[in-house]
């Protein structure tokens, strides 16, 4: 691998965070990301399953602070991952090193570091549009899974909800995320706010984030996909047919009902893919972060599952 430019977000950064009681824990030598630091947490029993945890843009692993207490509480395993260029991962400077299958290789090559396995895959957002293709390259790895307000786009027109947001990132390049995450979630402290700011000092660290609307496998109106967005259609499309007819695991889906971009209509469509997928869990309130109503979604996972 080509040497790439990073930046590190400074430990202090994340200092006193609310409810983020969890040890760093770090990857220097993921194969084929070498030169690149990946960070990751890694809490409870290493007996039983793994709630593998994948955030989406621009959140990292804090985003499961309500979760996780339920998962360890209960005596398994809880594992949450920073993706590069987001939480406490490095961050590439150049934009154009980050594609969809930079992201989804670094997630494969995360999980056989770590060896997981009877995995528990819990996804939202890119978290899902990624996290839910790894399953079809390592099927006996993955048991069970969670999912909450994701997708996986195989080229369609945008809806108008996402051709909003990607206008907005695309008019934003020094995003504020702590605002952002705000507004989406007002039920955030801003304490909380500003632990989701706290990877990105400045606009040169957010890379990652004014790339990843660009790299959803949707096209705007009248127009074909660009090379960027088009890269993942083949496996976000294979891992359809994976979840429709080959997928034996249990599923439990949690859908936050005021998510403008991907919400009930969007949900409704991946669960028509997502074999033996029972009713969702609707959580009114939430919108797009659903993870911040963590802690019921969590409990009545479990309670699903028998665990």
């Amino acid at each position: 691998m080509t040497e790439i430019k990073a930046l590190r977000t400074p430990d202090e950064r994340f200092a006193n965070l609310p409810d983020w009681p969890f040890t760093p824990r770090y990857i220097e030598d993921l194969p084929g990301y070498e030169g690149l630091r990946m960070h990751y947490v890694d809490h409870g029993q290493h007996e039983g399953p793994t709630f593998l945890c994948i955030h989406g843009e621009p959140s990292w692993a804090y985003l499961f602070r309500k979760m996780a207490p339920v998962f360890v509480e209960a005596g398994y395993r809880f594992v949450a991952v920073d993706m590069f260029g987001f939480g406490r991962s490095d961050k590439p400077v150049d934009d154009e090193v980050y594609t969809y299958h930079f992201h989804r290789n670094a997630l494969l090559a995360f999980v056989e570091y770590l060896n997981l396995r009877d995995i528990c895959l819990v996804v939202q957002d890119w978290g899902g549009v990624l996290g839910l293709t790894l399953p079809m390259a390592a099927p006996a790895r993955y048991t069970r899974l969670i999912v909450m307000n994701t997708g996986l786009p195989g080229g369609e027109e945008a809806p108008e909800g996402f051709a909003a947001w990607r206008a907005f990132n695309r008019s934003q390049p020094d995003l504020d995320v702590a605002a952002l995450m705000k507004r989406a979630t007002p039920i955030l402290t801003d304490a909380e706010a500003a632990a989701y700011g706290a990877p990105f000092p400045d606009k040169s660290y957010k890379g990652g984030v004014r790339r990843f609307p660009e790299l959803v496998m949707m096209k705007e109106q009248g127009k074909e996909l660009t090379p960027a967005s088009k890269e993942g259609v083949e496996t976000s499309l294979a891992a359809r047919k994976f979840w429709s007819e080959d997928w034996t695991g249990e599923s439990f889906m949690a859908v936050g009902m005021a998510d403008p971009v991907l919400g009930p209509p969007a949900m409704k469509a991946l669960r028509k893919i997502i074999r033996n997928c029972p009713e969702p869990m609707e959580i009114d309130e939430a919108g797009h972060f659903v993870q911040e109503w963590g802690e019921p979604i969590a409990k009545a996972a479990l309670k699903r599952f028998g665990l």
